[in-house]
């Protein structure tokens, strides 16, 4: 369902339309007696005839900053990585910058107001050695193997997605062949990408997050 046919429906609600009376004015307003059938400019104009021509509420935004400016900086990237592979493994439960931004100001860098003003390496280290920290007690093991580990298994990637296989208790079969097939690449591949990693911890964040809310039901 697209954002706007829910807050059709919002609408719709809050005025106590029944459902014959709701479809006549969707006929009304533009010919059509579903949202599913309309353009998006005619679901906006059931919209704002529905809330009485009020203007529109600011969009929800996914990182959750609303009425502020998008995060940005040079460490950025990477502590975002860090904090969506926490997300991934089950750690936290908003992957959204909003999330990032209250646990790096509220418990980091309290001194900092916002996380644009991150520009020491001092500061970014701080907020990425607690994300590294916080995956280590999950099972990633950030040092490399030693004497003489391949190169995928430097990949911070690999190390997550590692900890991730680890922690699944659905697993089957071995680790590699789920990882070249999700990545649509013969079973002998090697050669991981960065993006390539991050669709497969995706996949098995997913996974993980199934298994904890169907845990969470047993056990009420």
């Amino acid at each position: 369902m697209s954002k706007t046919i829910a807050a059709i429906k919002i609408e719709q609600k809050k005025l106590g339309l029944d459902d014959d009376t709701y479809r006549l004015k969707l006929q009304h307003l533009t010919g059509k007696t579903s949202t599913k059938d309309m353009t998006e400019a005619e679901r906006q104009k059931v919209l704002v005839s529905l809330r009485g021509n009020q203007p529109k509420p600011v969009a929800f935004r996914h990182d959750g900053r609303d009425g502020k400016h998008r995060l940005s900086g040079k460490y950025l990237p990477k502590m975002r990585a860090l904090w969506i592979a926490c997300y991934n493994l089950g750690i936290i439960e908003d992957k959204r910058d909003v999330a990032l931004e209250a646990f790096a100001m509220g418990r980091q860098l309290p001194e900092i107001s916002d996380m644009r003003f991150v520009h020491k390496p001092e500061d970014a280290a701080s907020v990425i050695e607690a994300l590294k920290g916080m995956l280590a007690r999950y099972g990633v093991v950030w040092k490399d193997e030693t004497p003489c580990p391949p190169d995928y298994a430097k990949s911070h990637g690999y190390k997550i997605a590692r900890a991730q296989w680890s922690c699944l208790r659905a697993r089957s079969g071995d680790f590699w062949p789920i990882v070249t097939e999700l990545v649509n690449q013969p079973p002998s591949y090697r050669d991981v990408t960065d993006a390539e990693w991050i669709t497969v911890m995706n996949w098995f964040g997913a996974q993980l997050r199934r298994e904890k809310a169907a845990l969470a039901k047993v056990g009420k």
